[in-house]
């Protein structure tokens, strides 16, 4: 008889990383040079703006903004304000993508171009690029949802970083958030 195992994959969220934690890994992918420059912008979207890898790879040079000396990036609506120096970093990084000048991604617009024509890069490897230099993604992401909703209220946050209000919603009441009975602005 033949036995199949079928590996198990925990559904629960991880603990989130501490804040003093979420913000030496944020410092360490906006500072440190020797780490690949495309793999400090990912880090930090991460790490600061709580967004998943599917989204971020889904991100097009339209999705950043630049504009009267402003860095912006569309995670929604209203775009999401870069600080310095990740602006820095971020205009740096458009400058030098890589994967552009082959034959198969020349006029590439993804931010984060994959090796096949047309493609973005997969949410698996930039994951897989992150984990070999110790970021933690899912922990990562929801230290930074977290901190973001106790900032601020939740459908605030959910519109700009392109979240459900029910999700922030949510995150905000598990995290103890005193924005709970804030009343979302209704359609104009």
């Amino acid at each position: 008889m033949l036995k199949v195992a079928v590996p198990h994959r925990s559904t629960s969220n991880p603990a989130p990383l501490a804040q003093h934690q979420r913000l030496t890994l944020l410092r360490r992918a906006v500072e440190q040079g020797d780490i690949p420059l495309q793999d400090r912008v990912v880090a930090a979207l991460v790490l600061l703006y709580a967004q998943p890898l599917t989204r971020i790879a889904r991100l097009t040079t339209d999705d950043v903004l630049h504009e009267e000396g402003e860095v912006l990036v569309r995670l929604g609506d209203p775009p999401s304000p870069v600080p310095e120096p990740l602006a820095g970093v971020l205009l740096t990084y458009l400058d030098q993508r890589p994967n552009t000048m082959t034959a198969t991604n020349p006029n590439a617009r993804w931010l984060f171009p994959g090796r096949r024509a047309g493609q973005p890069m997969t949410p698996h490897t930039l994951e897989l690029r992150l984990r070999h230099l110790g970021f933690s993604t899912q922990r990562g992401r929801t230290a930074a949802i977290r901190h973001l909703v106790l900032q601020a209220p939740a459908p605030v946050i959910a519109r700009m970083l392109g979240y459900h209000d029910d999700t922030t919603a949510q995150l905000a009441a598990e995290a103890g958030g005193t924005w709970r009975h804030y009343a979302p602005a209704t359609t104009r």
